[in-house]
Protein backbone atom coordinates (compact mmCIF):
# COMPACT_ATOMS: atom_id res chain seq x y z
CA UNK A 1 0.00 0.00 0.00
CA UNK A 2 1.18 3.72 -0.76
CA UNK A 3 0.44 4.51 2.81
CA UNK A 4 2.70 1.64 4.45
CA UNK A 5 6.05 4.03 3.39
CA UNK A 6 5.84 6.49 6.51
CA UNK A 7 3.81 7.27 9.52
CA UNK A 8 0.97 9.38 9.88
CA UNK A 9 0.96 11.92 13.04
CA UNK A 10 -2.50 12.60 14.15
CA UNK A 11 -2.84 15.71 16.40
CA UNK A 12 -6.26 16.76 17.40
CA UNK A 13 -7.62 17.38 21.37
CA UNK A 14 -10.82 16.09 20.35
CA UNK A 15 -11.18 12.51 21.10
CA UNK A 16 -14.07 11.48 18.93
CA UNK A 17 -12.56 13.48 15.85
CA UNK A 18 -9.15 12.02 16.40
CA UNK A 19 -10.58 8.38 16.74
CA UNK A 20 -12.74 9.18 13.22
CA UNK A 21 -9.30 10.43 11.71
CA UNK A 22 -7.23 7.26 13.00
CA UNK A 23 -9.80 5.10 11.86
CA UNK A 24 -9.93 6.60 8.41
CA UNK A 25 -6.29 6.36 7.98
CA UNK A 26 -5.64 2.97 9.32
CA UNK A 27 -8.62 1.23 6.93
CA UNK A 28 -6.50 3.09 3.68
CA UNK A 29 -2.86 0.92 5.21
CA UNK A 30 -1.42 3.87 6.74
CA UNK A 31 0.50 3.50 10.22
CA UNK A 32 -0.79 6.11 12.67
CA UNK A 33 0.44 7.83 15.67
CA UNK A 34 -1.56 10.55 18.30
CA UNK A 35 -1.03 13.46 20.02
CA UNK A 36 -3.70 15.33 21.44
CA UNK A 37 -1.48 18.46 22.41
CA UNK A 38 0.90 21.03 20.69
CA UNK A 39 3.91 20.25 22.84
CA UNK A 40 3.11 16.77 22.29
CA UNK A 41 3.05 16.92 18.75
CA UNK A 42 6.43 18.81 18.15
CA UNK A 43 7.46 16.07 20.51
CA UNK A 44 5.97 13.19 18.65
CA UNK A 45 7.59 14.98 15.46
CA UNK A 46 11.01 15.07 16.40
CA UNK A 47 11.06 11.39 17.67
CA UNK A 48 9.20 10.05 14.85
CA UNK A 49 9.80 12.18 11.81
CA UNK A 50 6.49 11.03 10.51
CA UNK A 51 5.69 11.44 6.65
CA UNK A 52 2.65 13.57 7.33
CA UNK A 53 1.50 15.29 9.70
CA UNK A 54 -2.77 15.76 10.27
CA UNK A 55 -2.72 18.79 12.58
CA UNK A 56 -5.47 20.64 13.94
CA UNK A 57 -5.26 24.19 14.46
CA UNK A 58 -7.20 24.69 17.73
CA UNK A 59 -5.16 23.13 20.41
CA UNK A 60 -5.78 23.77 24.07
CA UNK A 61 -1.92 25.16 24.64
CA UNK A 62 0.37 25.76 21.40
CA UNK A 63 -2.19 26.28 18.51
CA UNK A 64 -1.79 24.26 14.96
CA UNK A 65 -0.31 27.31 13.09
CA UNK A 66 2.57 28.20 15.51
CA UNK A 67 3.36 24.20 15.69
CA UNK A 68 3.69 24.09 11.85
CA UNK A 69 6.37 27.33 12.00
CA UNK A 70 8.35 25.71 14.68
CA UNK A 71 8.17 22.49 12.85
CA UNK A 72 9.17 24.33 9.29
CA UNK A 73 11.94 26.43 10.84
CA UNK A 74 13.46 23.02 12.32
CA UNK A 75 15.58 21.56 9.68
CA UNK A 76 15.12 17.95 11.36
CA UNK A 77 11.93 18.31 10.74
CA UNK A 78 11.08 20.99 7.92
CA UNK A 79 10.81 18.27 5.36
CA UNK A 80 7.47 16.98 7.45
CA UNK A 81 4.51 17.64 4.89
CA UNK A 82 1.80 19.37 7.37
CA UNK A 83 -2.21 18.76 6.66
CA UNK A 84 -4.10 21.43 8.39
CA UNK A 85 -7.42 20.84 9.26
CA UNK A 86 -10.55 22.85 11.22
CA UNK A 87 -13.65 22.89 11.87
CA UNK A 88 -14.07 26.66 13.01
CA UNK A 89 -11.65 27.99 10.96
CA UNK A 90 -12.93 27.42 7.56
CA UNK A 91 -12.99 31.01 5.57
CA UNK A 92 -10.30 31.62 2.83
CA UNK A 93 -8.62 33.99 4.99
CA UNK A 94 -7.76 31.06 7.77
CA UNK A 95 -6.21 29.30 4.53
CA UNK A 96 -4.26 31.85 3.42
CA UNK A 97 -2.90 32.23 6.84
CA UNK A 98 -2.38 28.56 7.56
CA UNK A 99 -0.60 28.00 3.65
CA UNK A 100 2.13 31.06 4.72
CA UNK A 101 3.10 30.16 7.93
CA UNK A 102 4.13 26.78 6.27
CA UNK A 103 1.91 24.08 5.95
CA UNK A 104 1.47 21.63 2.82
CA UNK A 105 -2.40 21.51 2.46
CA UNK A 106 -5.60 22.02 3.92
CA UNK A 107 -9.20 20.41 4.79
CA UNK A 108 -12.25 21.87 6.61
CA UNK A 109 -14.39 19.54 8.65
CA UNK A 110 -16.34 17.95 7.96
CA UNK A 111 -14.26 16.04 5.20
CA UNK A 112 -15.14 12.55 3.63
CA UNK A 113 -12.57 9.63 3.77
CA UNK A 114 -11.93 9.43 0.40
CA UNK A 115 -10.80 12.96 0.29
CA UNK A 116 -8.54 12.85 3.85
CA UNK A 117 -7.01 9.97 2.06
CA UNK A 118 -6.50 11.20 -1.12
CA UNK A 119 -4.90 14.44 0.27
CA UNK A 120 -2.20 12.47 2.72
CA UNK A 121 -1.24 10.33 0.02
CA UNK A 122 -0.71 13.10 -2.60
CA UNK A 123 1.38 14.73 0.32
CA UNK A 124 3.50 11.57 1.00
CA UNK A 125 4.10 11.27 -2.86
CA UNK A 126 5.30 15.04 -3.19
CA UNK A 127 7.28 13.92 0.14
CA UNK A 128 9.00 11.23 -1.21
CA UNK A 129 9.79 13.02 -4.43
CA UNK A 130 11.22 16.24 -2.86
CA UNK A 131 13.77 13.51 -0.95
CA UNK A 132 14.52 12.21 -4.17
CA UNK A 133 15.58 15.24 -5.13
CA UNK A 134 17.50 16.25 -2.13
CA UNK A 135 19.34 12.78 -2.19
CA UNK A 136 20.17 14.03 -5.82
CA UNK A 137 21.13 16.86 -5.25
CA UNK A 138 23.77 15.78 -2.83
CA UNK A 139 25.25 13.40 -4.94
CA UNK A 140 25.82 16.38 -7.34
CA UNK A 141 27.31 18.33 -4.73
CA UNK A 142 29.82 15.35 -3.84
CA UNK A 143 30.08 14.95 -7.69
CA UNK A 144 30.89 18.31 -7.93
CA UNK A 145 33.57 18.47 -5.50
CA UNK A 146 35.06 15.53 -6.60
CA UNK A 147 35.49 16.84 -10.13
CA UNK A 148 36.71 20.21 -8.68
CA UNK A 149 39.48 18.33 -6.45
CA UNK A 150 40.45 16.38 -9.42
CA UNK A 151 40.77 19.43 -12.07
CA UNK A 152 42.86 20.88 -9.20
CA UNK A 153 45.35 18.22 -8.40
CA UNK A 154 45.16 17.61 -12.88
CA UNK A 155 46.49 21.25 -12.78
CA UNK A 156 48.75 20.61 -10.57
CA UNK A 157 50.28 17.18 -11.45
CA UNK A 158 50.76 18.79 -15.10
CA UNK A 159 52.61 22.01 -14.10
CA UNK A 160 55.62 19.92 -12.34
CA UNK A 161 56.75 18.51 -16.19
CA UNK A 162 55.37 21.62 -17.69
CA UNK A 163 57.65 23.64 -15.33
CA UNK A 164 60.76 21.33 -16.44
CA UNK A 165 59.88 21.83 -20.07
CA UNK A 166 59.15 25.62 -20.18
CA UNK A 167 62.68 26.06 -18.05
CA UNK A 168 64.48 23.63 -20.25
CA UNK A 169 63.94 26.24 -23.04
CA UNK A 170 66.43 28.81 -22.46
CA UNK A 171 69.04 26.22 -22.31
CA UNK A 172 68.05 25.05 -25.46
CA UNK A 173 68.57 28.27 -26.66
CA UNK A 174 71.85 29.10 -25.45
CA UNK A 175 73.40 29.24 -29.32
CA UNK A 176 71.80 30.04 -32.25
CA UNK A 177 69.65 27.40 -34.12
CA UNK A 178 71.81 25.30 -36.78
CA UNK A 179 69.42 25.68 -39.33
CA UNK A 180 65.62 26.02 -40.33
CA UNK A 181 64.29 22.75 -38.92
CA UNK A 182 65.77 23.27 -35.68
CA UNK A 183 64.72 27.05 -35.70
CA UNK A 184 60.95 25.17 -36.60
CA UNK A 185 60.93 23.08 -33.65
CA UNK A 186 62.05 25.50 -31.00
CA UNK A 187 59.48 28.13 -31.93
CA UNK A 188 57.06 25.06 -32.26
CA UNK A 189 57.89 23.89 -28.77
CA UNK A 190 57.81 27.83 -27.05
CA UNK A 191 54.37 28.14 -29.21
CA UNK A 192 52.97 24.70 -27.60
CA UNK A 193 53.88 24.88 -24.71
CA UNK A 194 52.21 28.37 -24.13
CA UNK A 195 48.88 26.99 -24.97
CA UNK A 196 49.67 23.75 -23.03
CA UNK A 197 50.11 26.32 -19.83
CA UNK A 198 46.97 28.26 -20.69
CA UNK A 199 44.58 24.84 -20.69
CA UNK A 200 46.45 23.94 -17.64
CA UNK A 201 45.41 27.21 -15.95
CA UNK A 202 42.23 27.18 -17.71
CA UNK A 203 41.74 23.71 -15.56
CA UNK A 204 42.48 25.46 -12.70
CA UNK A 205 40.11 28.43 -13.03
CA UNK A 206 37.20 26.43 -14.03
CA UNK A 207 38.05 24.61 -10.17
CA UNK A 208 37.68 27.77 -8.68
CA UNK A 209 34.97 29.39 -10.70
CA UNK A 210 32.53 26.37 -9.28
CA UNK A 211 33.94 26.79 -6.25
CA UNK A 212 33.31 30.51 -5.76
CA UNK A 213 37.03 31.07 -5.22
CA UNK A 214 37.81 33.51 -7.49
CA UNK A 215 39.73 36.34 -5.92
CA UNK A 216 39.51 40.19 -7.72
CA UNK A 217 42.22 42.74 -7.49
CA UNK A 218 40.44 46.41 -7.65
CA UNK A 219 41.80 48.93 -9.41
CA UNK A 220 41.28 51.73 -11.69
CA UNK A 221 41.73 50.34 -15.37
CA UNK A 222 42.22 52.23 -18.76
CA UNK A 223 40.39 49.39 -20.48
CA UNK A 224 41.53 51.55 -24.61
CA UNK A 225 45.57 50.96 -22.87
CA UNK A 226 44.66 46.98 -22.10
CA UNK A 227 42.69 46.42 -25.37
CA UNK A 228 45.13 48.02 -27.56
CA UNK A 229 48.10 45.91 -25.65
CA UNK A 230 46.19 42.26 -25.39
CA UNK A 231 45.34 42.77 -29.25
CA UNK A 232 49.09 43.29 -30.16
CA UNK A 233 50.01 40.01 -27.98
CA UNK A 234 47.24 37.72 -29.59
CA UNK A 235 48.17 39.19 -32.94
CA UNK A 236 51.64 37.98 -32.38
CA UNK A 237 50.83 34.83 -30.48
CA UNK A 238 47.81 33.64 -32.36
CA UNK A 239 46.36 35.54 -34.85
CA UNK A 240 49.79 35.79 -37.04
CA UNK A 241 50.66 32.46 -37.13
CA UNK A 242 47.40 31.21 -37.83
CA UNK A 243 47.59 33.35 -41.33
CA UNK A 244 45.00 35.82 -40.27
CA UNK A 245 44.74 39.45 -39.50
CA UNK A 246 43.30 41.96 -36.48
CA UNK A 247 41.39 44.58 -37.71
CA UNK A 248 41.19 47.38 -34.01
CA UNK A 249 38.56 50.37 -33.88
CA UNK A 250 39.09 52.35 -31.35
CA UNK A 251 37.67 55.61 -29.61
CA UNK A 252 39.25 58.77 -28.96
CA UNK A 253 40.43 59.10 -25.27
CA UNK A 254 40.80 57.08 -22.09
CA UNK A 255 38.02 54.63 -21.14
CA UNK A 256 38.58 53.70 -17.29
CA UNK A 257 36.66 50.83 -15.41
CA UNK A 258 37.33 49.49 -12.05
CA UNK A 259 38.53 46.05 -12.25
CA UNK A 260 41.79 43.24 -11.80
CA UNK A 261 43.46 44.15 -15.42
CA UNK A 262 45.09 40.78 -15.28
CA UNK A 263 41.68 39.06 -15.41
CA UNK A 264 40.51 41.44 -17.77
CA UNK A 265 43.20 41.06 -20.06
CA UNK A 266 42.28 36.98 -19.60
CA UNK A 267 38.59 37.95 -20.85
CA UNK A 268 39.88 39.42 -23.78
CA UNK A 269 42.49 37.07 -24.99
CA UNK A 270 40.35 34.50 -24.64
CA UNK A 271 37.49 35.92 -26.65
CA UNK A 272 40.46 36.86 -29.52
CA UNK A 273 41.68 33.33 -28.79
CA UNK A 274 38.04 31.84 -29.60
CA UNK A 275 37.66 33.86 -32.63
CA UNK A 276 40.93 32.92 -34.27
CA UNK A 277 40.64 29.78 -33.74
CA UNK A 278 37.71 29.04 -34.88
CA UNK A 279 38.23 31.06 -38.31
CA UNK A 280 40.26 29.91 -41.24
CA UNK A 281 43.11 31.28 -42.78
CA UNK A 282 43.07 34.48 -44.45
CA UNK A 283 39.84 35.66 -42.32
CA UNK A 284 39.71 38.80 -40.26
CA UNK A 285 39.04 39.48 -36.88
CA UNK A 286 37.57 42.80 -35.41
CA UNK A 287 38.09 44.03 -32.40
CA UNK A 288 35.94 46.93 -31.54
CA UNK A 289 35.61 49.53 -27.96
CA UNK A 290 33.24 51.78 -27.81
CA UNK A 291 30.97 53.62 -25.37
CA UNK A 292 27.47 53.09 -25.08
CA UNK A 293 24.65 53.93 -22.53
CA UNK A 294 21.98 51.81 -20.61
CA UNK A 295 18.50 52.27 -20.14
CA UNK A 296 19.16 54.11 -17.08
CA UNK A 297 21.54 56.64 -19.20
CA UNK A 298 24.91 54.86 -16.96
CA UNK A 299 28.08 54.95 -19.34
CA UNK A 300 29.14 51.61 -20.32
CA UNK A 301 32.25 50.06 -22.46
CA UNK A 302 31.58 48.00 -25.03
CA UNK A 303 33.72 45.38 -26.30
CA UNK A 304 32.91 43.28 -29.30
CA UNK A 305 34.68 40.44 -31.13
CA UNK A 306 33.57 39.67 -34.81
CA UNK A 307 34.69 36.84 -36.91
CA UNK A 308 33.79 34.80 -39.75
CA UNK A 309 34.44 31.47 -39.26
CA UNK A 310 32.44 28.51 -38.29
CA UNK A 311 29.31 30.43 -36.52
CA UNK A 312 26.88 28.34 -34.40
CA UNK A 313 23.52 27.19 -34.69
CA UNK A 314 20.81 28.89 -32.80
CA UNK A 315 20.34 25.87 -30.54
CA UNK A 316 24.19 26.45 -29.57
CA UNK A 317 24.08 30.29 -28.59
CA UNK A 318 21.88 29.87 -25.49
CA UNK A 319 24.17 27.47 -23.77
CA UNK A 320 27.46 28.67 -25.32
CA UNK A 321 28.86 30.30 -22.05
CA UNK A 322 28.41 26.77 -20.10
CA UNK A 323 31.31 25.08 -18.65
CA UNK A 324 32.61 22.52 -21.24
CA UNK A 325 29.93 23.78 -23.70
CA UNK A 326 31.52 23.94 -27.70
CA UNK A 327 29.96 24.33 -30.52
CA UNK A 328 29.02 21.17 -32.11
CA UNK A 329 31.24 21.25 -35.67
CA UNK A 330 32.50 18.13 -37.83
CA UNK A 331 35.02 16.14 -35.93
CA UNK A 332 36.87 17.24 -39.17
CA UNK A 333 36.98 21.12 -38.07
CA UNK A 334 37.62 20.28 -34.22
CA UNK A 335 39.54 22.64 -33.17
CA UNK A 336 40.33 21.84 -29.58
CA UNK A 337 40.12 23.32 -26.48
CA UNK A 338 38.06 21.83 -23.03
CA UNK A 339 35.36 24.36 -23.49
CA UNK A 340 35.90 26.29 -20.47
CA UNK A 341 37.19 29.94 -22.15
CA UNK A 342 33.95 31.41 -22.35
CA UNK A 343 32.49 30.39 -19.11
CA UNK A 344 35.57 32.15 -17.05
CA UNK A 345 34.77 35.17 -19.67
CA UNK A 346 30.85 35.29 -18.01
CA UNK A 347 32.15 34.51 -14.66
CA UNK A 348 35.18 37.02 -14.29
CA UNK A 349 32.91 39.77 -16.60
CA UNK A 350 29.72 39.18 -14.28
CA UNK A 351 32.59 39.94 -11.24
CA UNK A 352 33.19 42.98 -12.65
CA UNK A 353 29.56 43.65 -12.78
CA UNK A 354 29.06 43.35 -16.63
CA UNK A 355 27.52 41.49 -18.97
CA UNK A 356 28.09 39.16 -21.55
CA UNK A 357 26.54 38.46 -25.01
CA UNK A 358 27.02 35.68 -27.81
CA UNK A 359 25.35 35.98 -31.41
CA UNK A 360 25.63 34.22 -34.73
CA UNK A 361 23.21 34.19 -38.03
CA UNK A 362 24.18 30.07 -38.22
CA UNK A 363 26.45 27.72 -39.15
CA UNK A 364 29.04 28.84 -41.37
CA UNK A 365 28.48 32.55 -40.63
CA UNK A 366 30.30 33.99 -38.00
CA UNK A 367 29.96 34.66 -34.25
CA UNK A 368 30.05 37.89 -32.44
CA UNK A 369 31.02 38.20 -28.90
CA UNK A 370 30.51 41.08 -26.15
CA UNK A 371 30.92 41.97 -23.03
CA UNK A 372 30.01 45.03 -21.79
CA UNK A 373 31.46 46.76 -18.35
CA UNK A 374 30.55 49.40 -16.34
CA UNK A 375 32.94 52.89 -16.89
CA UNK A 376 34.25 55.01 -14.18
CA UNK A 377 32.64 58.67 -15.76
CA UNK A 378 33.85 60.35 -13.11
CA UNK A 379 37.79 59.71 -13.75
CA UNK A 380 36.97 60.05 -17.99
CA UNK A 381 39.76 62.07 -19.53
CA UNK A 382 41.70 62.22 -22.01
CA UNK A 383 45.26 63.33 -20.96
CA UNK A 384 48.18 60.30 -19.85
CA UNK A 385 48.46 59.32 -16.45
CA UNK A 386 51.15 60.15 -14.40
CA UNK A 387 53.32 56.78 -15.05
CA UNK A 388 55.85 55.48 -12.37
CA UNK A 389 59.14 55.85 -13.62
CA UNK A 390 60.60 52.23 -14.12
CA UNK A 391 62.96 51.04 -12.15
CA UNK A 392 66.01 50.58 -13.86
CA UNK A 393 67.38 47.32 -14.63
CA UNK A 394 70.33 45.91 -12.59
CA UNK A 395 72.68 43.24 -13.67
CA UNK A 396 72.22 39.95 -11.69
CA UNK A 397 74.67 39.23 -8.60
CA UNK A 398 75.85 35.92 -8.23
CA UNK A 399 73.89 34.35 -5.37
CA UNK A 400 73.91 31.18 -3.42
CA UNK A 401 70.30 29.88 -3.98
CA UNK A 402 69.04 26.33 -2.60
CA UNK A 403 66.19 24.36 -4.89
CA UNK A 404 64.41 21.68 -2.74
CA UNK A 405 62.27 19.75 -5.64
CA UNK A 406 61.05 16.35 -5.59
CA UNK A 407 60.66 16.36 -9.01
CA UNK A 408 63.99 15.74 -10.79
CA UNK A 409 63.52 16.96 -14.64
CA UNK A 410 62.06 20.17 -12.67
CA UNK A 411 64.98 20.50 -10.10
CA UNK A 412 67.62 19.68 -12.92
CA UNK A 413 66.13 22.26 -15.51
CA UNK A 414 66.45 24.35 -12.79
CA UNK A 415 69.79 23.87 -11.91
CA UNK A 416 70.95 24.35 -15.12
CA UNK A 417 69.02 27.37 -15.83
CA UNK A 418 70.25 29.54 -12.90
CA UNK A 419 73.78 27.77 -12.87
CA UNK A 420 73.75 28.96 -16.76
CA UNK A 421 72.70 32.57 -15.66
CA UNK A 422 75.96 32.50 -13.23
CA UNK A 423 74.76 31.56 -9.40
CA UNK A 424 76.00 29.07 -6.98
CA UNK A 425 73.08 26.45 -6.80
CA UNK A 426 72.57 23.46 -4.38
CA UNK A 427 69.53 21.25 -4.06
CA UNK A 428 67.62 19.24 -2.07
CA UNK A 429 64.70 15.96 -3.10
CA UNK A 430 62.60 16.66 -0.01
CA UNK A 431 61.44 18.64 2.73
CA UNK A 432 63.93 17.21 5.38
CA UNK A 433 67.24 17.50 3.16
CA UNK A 434 65.83 20.93 2.31
CA UNK A 435 65.76 22.34 5.72
CA UNK A 436 69.11 20.31 6.94
CA UNK A 437 70.51 22.09 3.27
CA UNK A 438 69.02 25.72 4.28
CA UNK A 439 70.35 25.69 7.93
CA UNK A 440 73.74 24.20 7.09
CA UNK A 441 75.04 25.89 3.97
CA UNK A 442 72.77 29.31 4.55
CA UNK A 443 71.83 30.27 0.86
CA UNK A 444 70.87 33.80 0.02
CA UNK A 445 67.12 32.62 -2.08
CA UNK A 446 65.25 29.17 -1.55
CA UNK A 447 63.10 28.31 -4.19
CA UNK A 448 61.26 25.64 -2.39
CA UNK A 449 58.45 23.33 -3.92
CA UNK A 450 55.17 22.91 -1.72
CA UNK A 451 54.21 19.24 -2.04
CA UNK A 452 57.28 17.41 -0.63
CA UNK A 453 58.21 14.14 0.63
CA UNK A 454 59.08 13.71 3.95
CA UNK A 455 57.97 17.05 5.34
CA UNK A 456 56.20 19.67 3.24
CA UNK A 457 57.09 23.18 1.76
CA UNK A 458 55.59 24.58 4.48
CA UNK A 459 57.28 23.20 7.77
CA UNK A 460 60.43 24.18 5.41
CA UNK A 461 59.75 27.31 5.47
CA UNK A 462 58.58 27.29 9.20
CA UNK A 463 61.68 25.70 10.58
CA UNK A 464 64.12 27.58 8.42
CA UNK A 465 62.24 30.97 9.94
CA UNK A 466 63.04 29.22 13.55
CA UNK A 467 66.51 28.16 13.14
CA UNK A 468 67.51 31.21 10.99
CA UNK A 469 65.02 34.10 12.21
CA UNK A 470 66.22 36.84 10.89
CA UNK A 471 69.46 35.54 8.44
CA UNK A 472 66.79 33.65 7.14
CA UNK A 473 66.57 33.47 2.90
CA UNK A 474 64.64 35.09 0.69
CA UNK A 475 62.25 31.89 0.82
CA UNK A 476 59.88 31.96 -2.48
CA UNK A 477 57.55 28.98 -2.91
CA UNK A 478 57.21 27.80 -6.59
CA UNK A 479 54.85 24.85 -6.59
CA UNK A 480 51.92 23.83 -8.68
CA UNK A 481 49.40 24.84 -6.15
CA UNK A 482 47.97 27.59 -6.97
CA UNK A 483 44.55 28.85 -5.25
CA UNK A 484 44.32 31.45 -2.77
CA UNK A 485 44.10 30.07 0.35
CA UNK A 486 47.07 27.91 -0.53
CA UNK A 487 49.15 31.04 -1.57
CA UNK A 488 48.14 32.82 2.21
CA UNK A 489 49.22 29.36 3.56
CA UNK A 490 52.66 29.41 2.11
CA UNK A 491 52.78 33.67 3.38
CA UNK A 492 51.60 32.63 7.01
CA UNK A 493 54.35 30.03 7.25
CA UNK A 494 56.94 31.52 6.46
CA UNK A 495 57.67 32.29 2.40
CA UNK A 496 58.42 35.70 0.77
CA UNK A 497 56.78 35.02 -2.20
CA UNK A 498 54.49 32.86 -3.28
CA UNK A 499 55.03 31.81 -7.50
CA UNK A 500 52.91 29.59 -9.78
CA UNK A 501 54.43 27.02 -12.03
CA UNK A 502 55.34 27.41 -14.73
CA UNK A 503 57.40 30.82 -14.18
CA UNK A 504 58.89 32.21 -17.36
CA UNK A 505 62.65 31.75 -17.09
CA UNK A 506 62.42 36.11 -18.08
CA UNK A 507 59.99 36.34 -14.83
CA UNK A 508 62.22 34.35 -12.52
CA UNK A 509 65.41 36.58 -13.56
CA UNK A 510 64.02 39.51 -13.00
CA UNK A 511 62.35 38.24 -9.38
CA UNK A 512 65.81 37.77 -8.63
CA UNK A 513 67.01 40.70 -9.81
CA UNK A 514 64.52 43.11 -7.84
CA UNK A 515 65.08 41.35 -4.96
CA UNK A 516 69.13 40.70 -4.93
CA UNK A 517 69.65 44.10 -3.78
CA UNK A 518 67.54 43.55 -0.66
CA UNK A 519 69.31 40.65 0.41
CA UNK A 520 72.55 41.00 2.56
CA UNK A 521 75.75 39.35 1.44
CA UNK A 522 76.66 35.79 2.54
CA UNK A 523 79.27 36.98 5.11
CA UNK A 524 76.73 39.15 7.07
CA UNK A 525 73.78 36.35 6.59
CA UNK A 526 76.04 34.30 8.55
CA UNK A 527 77.09 36.71 11.20
CA UNK A 528 72.96 37.33 11.91
CA UNK A 529 72.58 33.53 11.53
CA UNK A 530 75.58 33.25 14.34
CA UNK A 531 73.89 36.32 16.24
CA UNK A 532 70.04 34.81 16.65
CA UNK A 533 71.68 31.29 17.31
CA UNK A 534 73.44 32.97 20.16
CA UNK A 535 70.37 35.32 21.34
CA UNK A 536 68.40 31.59 21.39
CA UNK A 537 70.89 30.08 23.56
CA UNK A 538 71.31 32.91 25.95
CA UNK A 539 67.60 33.25 25.95
CA UNK A 540 67.40 36.54 25.06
Amino acid sequence: MPGRAGVVLNVNDSDASRYVVSRMLERAGFAVAEACTGRHALEQARARHPAVIVLDIKLPDVDGLEVCRQLKADPLTRAIKILHTSAIHVGTDHKVQSLECGADGYLSHPFEHEELVATVRSLMRLGETERALRDHAEDLKAVNRRTNEFLAMLAHELRNPLAAIVTSLPLLERRAPSDSVERTARELIRRQTTNLRRLVDDLLDAARVTQGKIDLHWQTVDLKDLVQRVAANVEQTRIHPRRQALRLSLPSGRMLVRGDPMRLEQVLTNLLDNASKYSDAGDIIDLGLAIARNDSGCAEARVLVRDRGIGMAPETVPTIFDLFSQADVPLARSRGGLGIGLTLVRTLVELHGGRTHARSEGIGKGSEFEIVLPLVVAEMRTGPDSDTPLRAKRPTARRHILVVEDNPDAQSALQCLLEMWGHEVSVADDGAAGLQAATRDRPEIALIDLGLPRMDGYAVARGIRAALGDASPLLIALTGYGAPEQRAQALAAGFDLHIVKPVEPEQLNALIEEHAATLPSSAQAHDLADGARERRGTGS
